[in-house]
């Protein structure tokens, strides 16, 4: 990007777009205007005011550009990840929460309507993004979080203590025996790609931790698998269980849930997009420990 001493910021917004669409970015216009924003500090409701008029361009914008035309996420160079009503603290190690997954944070809320007191737990809760946004959501709630990854504990640590959240840093195949058939709710977004499935962004491959991204196994159901696992131990009779997996997986979670014979209520749900994003189930049964 050929920044110049005085140019305006419309100019280096119009520029950078072009950048950023010529780089194969998604959404080079709005990139562009929050790369700025984040220098300005001004909302976008205010800078996109400033794009009519003369100002200047921020110091240090070609610099941001060029980093986000290179495919560094957004949320790496600002920080910050946008997610339901939280703005979550984000950096290398820790996964960047996607939009979709806010429709798993909503079944969540639907369901715990009207109790008093939930108790919910997120399994491998990433930056926090779920288990924050439920704590925030919803008054009252009692919200534990689980996080293996040393890296993605810290931010989260950063995310989830102003919310009052319970976080533990541990392996959700064994996490909090203590707690065992005490929850109301067992929510998991864990990592579910196929080993051979790499992603095809940039952001996504070069940058997402691949703890926080493949699943274990050729087919990437090892951790859902010990996910739905840990839920029915976890869970109290009736308890509810939601899982967000790929698109591709939505049959073999459905039939995993309903061959155990410890699951009702198994039910397919899709995102925004129409994809089937999560599944949700009852838990029919306890089976006291041997």
């Amino acid at each position: 990007m050929a920044f110049h001493q005085g140019q305006s910021l419309a100019d280096a917004v119009r520029e950078a777009t072009a950048v950023l669409a010529d780089a194969g970015v998604p959404s080079p216009r709005v990139d562009a205007e929050l790369l700025a924003d984040h220098l300005l500090g001004v909302g976008l409701g205010r800078l996109r005011a400033m794009l009519l008029g003369d100002s200047p361009a921020p110091e240090g914008y070609a610099e941001l550009v060029s980093e986000r035309a290179g495919r560094v996420p957004l949320q790496h160079i600002t920080g910050v990840a946008y997610f339901r009503h939280l703005e979550l603290r984000v950096g290398p190690g820790v996964f960047v929460p996607r939009p979709e997954t806010e429709s798993v944070v909503q079944l969540v809320i639907d369901h715990v309507a009207g109790m008093a007191h939930p108790k919910v737990v997120d399994l491998g809760t990433g930056s926090g993004a779920i288990a924050g946004s439920i704590a925030q959501e919803v008054p009252g709630a009692e919200v534990h979080a689980v996080e293996y990854s040393p890296f993605a504990h810290a931010w989260a640590t950063r995310n989830l203590k102003p919310l009052g959240v319970t976080l533990i840093q541990g392996d959700l195949r064994d996490a909090l025996p203590e707690h065992n058939g005490t929850f109301d709710v067992v929510v998991s977004n864990p990592p579910y790609i196929p080993a051979e499935a790499i992603p095809t962004e940039p952001e996504v491959a070069l940058h997402d931790p691949p703890e926080a991204l493949y699943g274990g196994g050729a087919d990437g159901m090892e951790l859902p698998t010990a996910a739905a696992a840990s839920a029915a131990r976890l869970l109290k009779s009736g308890g509810y269980f939601v899982m967000e997996h790929a698109e591709v997986q939505a049959a073999w979670i459905a039939t995993m849930l309903k061959r155990t014979g410890r699951w009702s209520n198994v039910t397919t749900h899709l995102d925004l997009n129409g994809k089937e994003r999560a599944t949700s189930a009852l838990l029919a049964e306890t089976v006291p420990d041997e």
